[in-house]
């Protein structure tokens, strides 16, 4: 930082170099020994053993493994023929290891893609000669010579330059580039977009030439600082991985004390230690719903693929439900909220009034727009068949414009050729050009207001004041002002020097120019409003600028204020938190600030999304909850650093990728009621029967079987669901929010309650009851019966599952993969019950035609539950 405001002599001798001459070979190889290659540490990776070790430290993994080890040894010693139900307890796990491992995270490949930014080569001057080396054999001192098309490979302060111009969108997001200038005056803490003495590495020499002096390579660059803050941000769990974290723990917790408590009490009615210890494992695979991992996976992949559909790639699974949960959107400017072209909003002719660039335009105004086409040197050229204009943005903005008002560049070129120019020098801020007209010449002068050499107090002062009025007013209105003038000749005149040629010109007016929102963006913005969620606006780009552009989307509102880089460096993390909420912009910040934006809106329980594009923003696209990169614009360092990638770079994008998420989550919500209600159900049937003396209604493979075949196999479907037509119109999902919130564990009691009702009923009626001559009562007929009531009640129960409006309002058959994978699950239950080498695995037996019946009547009931319920909780304005 201090090498930005040193003086470039003190720097030459800091570093013992010699402007002229450069380091001589010795000097460069201490340099090397101090500073280090000019190269980017990397991020130690996570190998594929301590993935798979932490997937197995999840405590529902753990009871499961508890549950096959216990269950291999009652094989080995008590059935060494039969090792069915650890075979499938195993597979179980395996499944879900597998698949938490593909879907766990990115590969980190940001700094990969960071390496690559870094120029290859670089020409120097060493030992007083030139020579081109690999950029990473750079070392501070080192004398660079730079000219338009390099990639600079190094920080450097400029020792002298010519028109130089630089594009760093990498490091600031702005894409107009910037004119650099080796005696510009910087302050000690002024943001890098506003360091005009320095080029950065990662950056784009677009014109001009330069020599300067490398001042820090490696790490110590601000592309090193970005790297540094890649490989330090860590990215947290997502709401939904700690909400399911959170599940697992309490689910866990109960199915252990329900263990303890079944294990003891079957031990102390007599029963054997091998038997207790069976019935206490039985209890714990009730307790673990296997198939919610697989389920939570598929749900999200889907919505991955609907993604896909509205121009949004997913790279991370979870942050497809995080989105959902989404309460702030910190949007970029450039490109993502505006068209990122620069456009001409307003003209002024001298001496008319100024109007809207859509109004006619009278001769003057012609005039006007012709003489600044004339002093460009923008191109038009024909791309299969399109034109296409290149060169300057705001040189293009006005070729636009010509073009739009009927009046062709080519036509215009050829009818005042050009025989003179004088190019644009950044430090004048003007170019003038030389036509020839059918009486005479005409010299041409466009660049800055305030620089065209027109004496207006030769006109009248009143004349002066108006027109630095009208500029004033383009100026508070975010406008880019160009300024054109003109001086007529009846003959070439010989001088053709600025002197000459930009002296007593006539003014002929301005024109104001911005990159205006994108028209969707404005709908988007109040979309995300209605959806309760907050948007606001971090770019690169000047404050006022900034907050014109959002005053005209929606983001700046009454009361709302901005705050700039260097503001926002002065204020503590404690008073950035405790003011956050005031901000709608947030202009010229830093990397480092986009960090502490992020993280002081999460200091409140909001999720973040963040968009981006440039090198600058990965950090920060990391440290947000879901990282959203430009798949159009955005450098691939960015796109690394995401969870998502928009392939249309438009805001409105992010908002439909809102609305999915949500849809995700409900989704999810609607799979854990309909699992853990069967779940917690199989638990107090265990219990209860245990503790009435009536033995074990079902036993763990029938339980396994159950919880994979009647709950798993239509619980895919339920991935399917449509959202909700209000789903936009509520809150977003606090991140704290438990998935039993609103409702949660009232439906998953009442359900529960009903299976463990129903189930025992039928249990009981077959272990006691002689209900039909053919088949007498047993323990072997009241688990067959509580096998089928606890396995079709559970598919059944998922047409309660999936709306909470009644089954015969939203229909059977409208999600019709849910409904075709519920009859399979009903038909693969009683095939099961009814094939006689099936039911000998699972320890089923024969059923009279009562039993058949009666296990039906009490199958339906959860239904009839489920509609009541559904029918009193709309009444009463409650959620389902």
């Amino acid at each position: 930082m201090e090498f930005r405001t040193k003086k470039i002599k003190s720097i030459v001798n800091q570093f013992n170099s010699n402007s002229e001459k450069g380091l001589t070979s010795k000097e460069v190889e201490q340099h090397k020994k101090q500073f280090g290659a000019n190269q980017f540490d990397e991020e130690e990776s996570i190998s594929l053993l301590s993935k798979v070790i932490d997937q197995l430290k999840d405590v529902t993994v753990i009871i499961l493994i508890l549950a096959g080890i216990i269950s291999t040894y009652i094989a080995i010693t008590e059935h060494p023929d039969d090792f069915s139900e650890p075979i499938v307890i195993f597979s179980i796990i395996l499944i879900n290891v597998i698949i938490a491992i593909r879907q766990e995270g990115k590969a980190e490949k940001a700094l990969a893609s960071l390496q690559s930014l870094s120029a290859p080569q670089a020409r120097v001057i060493r030992n007083d000669q030139e020579e081109v080396i690999e950029a990473a054999d750079l070392v501070p001192g080192d004398i660079l010579l730079l000219e338009a098309g390099d990639q600079i490979p190094a920080d450097a302060r400029l020792i002298s330059s010519s028109d130089l111009q630089v594009e760093e969108s990498a490091l600031t997001g702005e894409s107009m580039p910037v004119e650099k200038d080796e005696n510009a005056e910087v302050e000690e803490d002024s943001p890098v977009g506003d360091v005009f003495n320095t080029v950065f590495s990662g950056t784009l020499v677009t014109n001009g030439r330069a020599k300067a002096i490398v001042v820090t390579t490696g790490m110590d660059t601000e592309m090193g600082s970005v790297a540094n803050l890649l490989n330090s941000t860590k990215q947290g769990k997502t709401p939904l991985q700690s909400r399911m974290d959170r599940l697992g723990k309490q689910v866990s917790v109960l199915a252990l004390v329900a263990g303890i408590i079944i294990f003891t009490l079957s031990f102390f009615q007599g029963e054997a230690f091998i038997t207790s210890l069976m019935t206490a494992v039985s209890l714990a695979v009730a307790a673990v719903p296997e198939t919610l991992p697989v389920i939570v996976t598929i749900s999200l992949a889907y919505g991955v693929q609907n993604m896909v559909d509205r121009n949004a790639i997913i790279r991370t699974i979870p942050s497809v439900e995080t989105l959902g949960s989404a309460s702030v959107i910190a949007s970029d400017k450039t490109g993502t909220l505006t068209q990122n072209q620069m456009t001409i909003q307003k003209l002024w002719a001298f001496p008319h009034k100024p109007i809207e660039v859509k109004n006619e335009f009278g001769e003057d105004e012609k005039w006007v727009l012709k003489m600044m086409s004339l002093a460009s040197n923008d191109t038009i050229e024909d791309r299969d068949g399109e034109e296409v204009i290149s060169g300057d943005p705001t040189e293009t903005a006005i070729i636009r414009l010509l073009q739009k008002k009927g009046l062709p560049k080519n036509e215009l070129d050829e009818t005042y050729p050009r025989v003179h120019e004088i190019p644009f020098d950044s430090g004048r801020k003007l170019m003038t050009t030389v036509h020839e007209l059918e009486d005479g010449y005409i010299s041409i002068t466009k660049g800055a207001f305030d620089r065209l050499p027109v004496e207006f107090s030769s006109i009248t002062d009143e004349v002066g004041q108006k027109a630095k009025a009208i500029h004033d007013s383009f100026a508070n209105d975010a406008l880019r002002v160009i300024a054109v003038g003109y001086k007529k000749y009846d003959q070439l005149p010989e001088d053709l020097s600025p002197e000459e040629l930009e002296s007593g010109i006539t003014f002929a007016g301005i024109v104001g120019m911005i990159d205006p929102p994108r028209e969707e963006s404005i709908q988007a913005v109040k979309e995300a409003k209605s959806a309760g969620i907050k948007t606001i606006m971090i770019t690169g780009d000047h404050a006022a600028t900034a907050s014109a552009i959002a005053k005209q989307i929606g983001i700046f509102e009454e009361g709302d204020k901005a705050i700039t880089g260097a503001e926002l460096g002065n204020l503590s993390d404690k008073k950035l938190k405790e003011t956050i909420r005031d901000y709608s912009v947030y202009a010229r910040v830093s990397p480092e600030d986009k960090i502490r934006i992020v993280k002081a809106w999460q200091s409140h329980g909001d999720v973040v999304a963040m968009t981006g594009d440039g090198v600058n923003d990965a950090p920060a696209l990391k440290a947000a909850d879901v990282g959203t990169a430009m798949g159009i614009t955005g450098t691939e360092v960015a796109k690394s650093a995401s969870d998502m990638i928009l392939t249309d770079d438009k805001f409105d994008t992010i908002v439909h990728a809102v609305e999915e998420g949500r849809r995700v989550y409900e989704n999810i919500k609607k799979t854990v009621y309909f699992l853990l209600s069967c779940n917690i159900s199989e638990i107090f049937i265990m219990l209860i029967a245990v503790i009435m003396g009536w033995g074990l209604p079902v036993i763990a493979i029938q339980l396994l079987f159950v919880n994979v075949v009647a709950d798993g196999i239509p619980g895919f479907a339920l991935s399917r669901e449509k959202a909700d037509p209000t789903i936009m119109s509520n809150e977003p999902t606090a991140k704290g929010e438990s998935i039993f919130a609103k409702g949660g564990y009232r439906n998953i009691a009442i359900a529960a309650i009903t299976f463990t009702v129903t189930t025992l009923i039928g249990f009981y009626v077959g272990s006691f009851i002689d209900v039909d001559s053919s088949i007498t009562a047993s323990h072997a007929v009241g688990q067959t019966m509580a096998f089928l009531i606890l396995g079709w009640s559970s598919v059944l129960h998922i047409f309660n599952a999936r709306s909470k409006e009644s089954i015969f309002k939203v229909g059977l058959t409208s999600n019709s993969s849910l409904f075709w994978l519920a009859l399979l699950s009903i038909a693969l239950i009683t095939l099961v019950a009814t094939v006689p080498f099936l039911a000998g695995i699972f320890e089923l037996v024969a059923l009279s035609t009562t039993h058949w019946m009666i296990a039906i009547g009490l199958s339906l009931a959860i239904i009839v539950v489920g509609e009541l319920q559904k029918f009193i909780m709309n009444k009463m304005n409650k959620p389902f």
